[in-house]
Protein backbone atom coordinates (compact mmCIF):
# COMPACT_ATOMS: atom_id res chain seq x y z
CA UNK A 1 0.00 0.00 0.00
CA UNK A 2 0.86 3.64 -0.91
CA UNK A 3 0.96 5.85 1.88
CA UNK A 4 -0.31 9.20 0.98
CA UNK A 5 1.12 12.51 2.14
CA UNK A 6 -0.79 15.28 3.43
CA UNK A 7 -0.04 18.18 3.03
CA UNK A 8 -1.79 21.06 4.54
CA UNK A 9 -2.49 24.09 2.86
CA UNK A 10 -2.40 27.90 4.36
CA UNK A 11 -5.56 29.69 4.85
CA UNK A 12 -5.31 32.64 3.26
CA UNK A 13 -7.54 34.54 5.34
CA UNK A 14 -5.80 34.14 8.73
CA UNK A 15 -2.81 35.81 6.85
CA UNK A 16 -4.45 38.69 6.07
CA UNK A 17 -6.14 39.58 9.46
CA UNK A 18 -2.55 39.55 10.85
CA UNK A 19 -1.49 41.99 8.39
CA UNK A 20 -4.01 44.02 9.11
CA UNK A 21 -2.86 43.98 13.49
CA UNK A 22 0.35 44.77 12.24
CA UNK A 23 -0.83 48.00 9.97
CA UNK A 24 -3.19 49.12 12.75
CA UNK A 25 -0.72 49.10 15.64
CA UNK A 26 1.85 51.09 13.25
CA UNK A 27 -1.07 53.72 12.88
CA UNK A 28 -2.00 54.06 16.45
CA UNK A 29 1.89 54.23 17.31
CA UNK A 30 2.32 56.98 14.49
CA UNK A 31 -0.83 58.83 15.78
CA UNK A 32 0.17 58.16 18.90
CA UNK A 33 3.89 59.75 17.86
CA UNK A 34 2.27 62.54 16.20
CA UNK A 35 -0.28 63.62 19.63
CA UNK A 36 2.97 63.59 21.44
CA UNK A 37 4.50 65.72 19.52
CA UNK A 38 1.51 68.08 18.86
CA UNK A 39 0.66 68.04 22.47
CA UNK A 40 3.77 68.90 23.93
CA UNK A 41 4.02 72.76 22.36
CA UNK A 42 0.51 72.89 23.51
CA UNK A 43 1.04 71.99 26.97
CA UNK A 44 4.67 73.99 27.32
CA UNK A 45 2.28 77.14 26.01
CA UNK A 46 -0.99 76.73 28.46
CA UNK A 47 1.60 76.09 31.40
CA UNK A 48 3.50 79.75 30.19
CA UNK A 49 0.52 81.22 30.10
CA UNK A 50 -0.83 80.17 33.61
CA UNK A 51 2.67 81.12 35.01
CA UNK A 52 2.20 84.93 33.23
CA UNK A 53 -1.32 85.06 34.49
CA UNK A 54 -0.16 84.22 38.14
CA UNK A 55 2.98 86.51 37.68
CA UNK A 56 0.61 89.45 36.44
CA UNK A 57 -1.53 88.58 39.50
CA UNK A 58 0.65 89.00 42.02
CA UNK A 59 2.29 92.23 40.00
CA UNK A 60 -1.48 93.92 39.80
CA UNK A 61 -1.84 92.76 43.56
CA UNK A 62 1.56 94.32 44.03
CA UNK A 63 0.37 97.67 43.15
CA UNK A 64 -3.16 97.70 44.80
CA UNK A 65 -1.84 97.28 47.76
CA UNK A 66 0.84 99.82 47.59
CA UNK A 67 -1.49 102.29 46.14
CA UNK A 68 -3.78 101.59 49.27
CA UNK A 69 -0.83 101.85 51.31
CA UNK A 70 -0.68 106.16 52.72
CA UNK A 71 2.67 107.49 51.36
CA UNK A 72 5.51 108.92 53.49
CA UNK A 73 4.33 112.38 53.26
CA UNK A 74 1.10 111.34 54.57
CA UNK A 75 2.15 109.23 57.18
CA UNK A 76 4.59 112.44 58.07
CA UNK A 77 1.64 114.87 58.32
CA UNK A 78 -0.81 112.35 60.51
CA UNK A 79 2.27 112.16 62.98
CA UNK A 80 2.62 115.90 63.05
CA UNK A 81 -1.39 116.06 63.45
CA UNK A 82 -0.73 113.80 66.33
CA UNK A 83 1.79 115.63 67.91
CA UNK A 84 0.30 118.51 67.84
CA UNK A 85 -2.50 117.22 69.38
CA UNK A 86 -0.53 115.22 72.08
CA UNK A 87 0.52 118.73 72.77
CA UNK A 88 -2.27 120.44 72.59
CA UNK A 89 -3.94 118.12 75.30
CA UNK A 90 -0.55 118.63 77.62
CA UNK A 91 -1.01 122.29 77.37
CA UNK A 92 -5.36 121.96 78.70
CA UNK A 93 -4.20 119.41 80.94
CA UNK A 94 -1.58 121.69 82.77
CA UNK A 95 -4.33 125.17 82.79
CA UNK A 96 -6.63 122.48 84.64
CA UNK A 97 -3.65 121.56 87.24
CA UNK A 98 -3.47 125.10 87.67
CA UNK A 99 -6.79 126.50 88.04
CA UNK A 100 -7.40 123.18 90.19
CA UNK A 101 -4.06 124.58 92.35
CA UNK A 102 -5.93 128.15 92.30
CA UNK A 103 -9.12 127.01 93.45
CA UNK A 104 -7.46 124.43 96.23
CA UNK A 105 -5.37 128.11 97.26
CA UNK A 106 -8.66 130.19 97.20
CA UNK A 107 -10.47 127.05 99.41
CA UNK A 108 -7.77 127.28 102.06
CA UNK A 109 -7.70 131.43 102.00
CA UNK A 110 -11.21 131.16 102.35
CA UNK A 111 -11.40 128.57 105.49
CA UNK A 112 -8.90 130.73 107.33
CA UNK A 113 -11.13 133.96 106.76
CA UNK A 114 -13.87 132.49 108.17
CA UNK A 115 -11.55 130.27 111.17
CA UNK A 116 -10.84 134.71 111.60
CA UNK A 117 -14.26 135.56 111.42
CA UNK A 118 -15.23 133.09 113.96
CA UNK A 119 -12.69 133.97 116.44
CA UNK A 120 -13.87 137.84 116.03
CA UNK A 121 -17.28 136.65 116.63
CA UNK A 122 -16.25 134.62 119.77
CA UNK A 123 -14.27 137.64 120.72
CA UNK A 124 -16.90 140.07 120.08
CA UNK A 125 -19.94 138.13 121.98
CA UNK A 126 -17.56 137.78 125.02
CA UNK A 127 -16.52 141.84 124.95
CA UNK A 128 -20.32 142.29 124.43
CA UNK A 129 -21.21 139.98 127.34
CA UNK A 130 -18.38 141.87 129.53
CA UNK A 131 -19.96 145.11 128.49
CA UNK A 132 -23.20 143.84 129.42
CA UNK A 133 -21.77 142.97 132.84
CA UNK A 134 -20.03 146.20 133.42
CA UNK A 135 -23.25 148.26 132.42
CA UNK A 136 -25.18 146.28 134.58
CA UNK A 137 -23.27 146.40 137.78
CA UNK A 138 -23.05 150.06 137.32
CA UNK A 139 -26.16 151.00 137.21
CA UNK A 140 -26.71 148.84 140.45
CA UNK A 141 -23.96 150.67 141.72
CA UNK A 142 -25.42 153.99 140.93
CA UNK A 143 -29.07 152.88 141.91
CA UNK A 144 -27.19 152.39 145.36
CA UNK A 145 -25.43 155.75 145.26
CA UNK A 146 -28.95 157.61 144.46
CA UNK A 147 -30.79 155.94 147.08
CA UNK A 148 -27.98 156.65 149.91
CA UNK A 149 -28.25 160.44 148.72
CA UNK A 150 -30.78 162.66 150.50
CA UNK A 151 -33.93 162.76 148.84
CA UNK A 152 -33.86 166.32 147.84
CA UNK A 153 -30.63 166.01 146.83
CA UNK A 154 -31.30 163.28 144.58
CA UNK A 155 -34.44 164.78 143.41
CA UNK A 156 -32.53 168.04 142.12
CA UNK A 157 -30.36 165.16 140.05
CA UNK A 158 -33.27 163.41 138.77
CA UNK A 159 -35.34 166.32 138.01
CA UNK A 160 -32.18 167.26 135.15
CA UNK A 161 -32.35 163.72 133.67
CA UNK A 162 -34.21 162.75 131.19
CA UNK A 163 -37.59 161.01 131.88
CA UNK A 164 -36.79 157.70 130.64
CA UNK A 165 -32.98 157.72 132.41
CA UNK A 166 -34.61 158.88 135.79
CA UNK A 167 -37.79 156.00 135.81
CA UNK A 168 -35.16 153.49 134.75
CA UNK A 169 -33.10 154.21 137.98
CA UNK A 170 -36.63 154.52 140.58
CA UNK A 171 -38.12 151.29 139.28
CA UNK A 172 -34.67 149.91 140.38
CA UNK A 173 -34.70 151.72 143.81
CA UNK A 174 -36.22 150.59 146.90
CA UNK A 175 -40.20 151.89 146.96
CA UNK A 176 -39.53 154.16 150.56
CA UNK A 177 -36.50 155.95 148.88
CA UNK A 178 -38.11 156.29 145.18
CA UNK A 179 -41.28 157.81 146.91
CA UNK A 180 -38.68 160.50 148.85
CA UNK A 181 -37.24 161.39 145.09
CA UNK A 182 -40.86 162.03 143.54
CA UNK A 183 -41.93 163.98 145.95
CA UNK A 184 -38.92 166.12 146.13
CA UNK A 185 -39.63 166.70 142.26
CA UNK A 186 -41.80 169.56 140.55
CA UNK A 187 -44.91 168.29 139.15
CA UNK A 188 -44.24 168.41 135.53
CA UNK A 189 -41.13 166.20 136.00
CA UNK A 190 -42.97 164.31 138.72
CA UNK A 191 -46.01 163.37 135.97
CA UNK A 192 -43.69 162.46 132.78
CA UNK A 193 -41.12 160.35 135.07
CA UNK A 194 -44.60 158.45 136.03
CA UNK A 195 -46.22 158.07 132.49
CA UNK A 196 -42.97 156.65 131.76
CA UNK A 197 -42.67 153.87 134.18
CA UNK A 198 -46.72 153.41 134.04
CA UNK A 199 -46.13 152.99 130.16
CA UNK A 200 -43.53 150.10 131.31
CA UNK A 201 -45.85 148.43 133.04
CA UNK A 202 -48.90 148.47 131.03
CA UNK A 203 -48.06 145.28 129.62
CA UNK A 204 -47.82 143.44 132.85
CA UNK A 205 -50.35 140.91 133.29
CA UNK A 206 -53.27 141.75 135.73
CA UNK A 207 -54.85 139.03 138.52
Amino acid sequence: MSKKVKVKAKKPGRSRSGTLMLLAIFLMGSAIVRLGMEAGPAIAREVANLQDGKHEANEGGGKLNVAGMPSSAELQEMLAAFQEREAALEIRESEIEDRMKALDIADQAIEKKLAALEQAEEALRSTLALADGATESDVDQLTTVYEQMKPKESAALFEEMDPNFAAGFLARMRPEAAAGIMAGLSPEAAYTISVVMAGRNGGVPKE
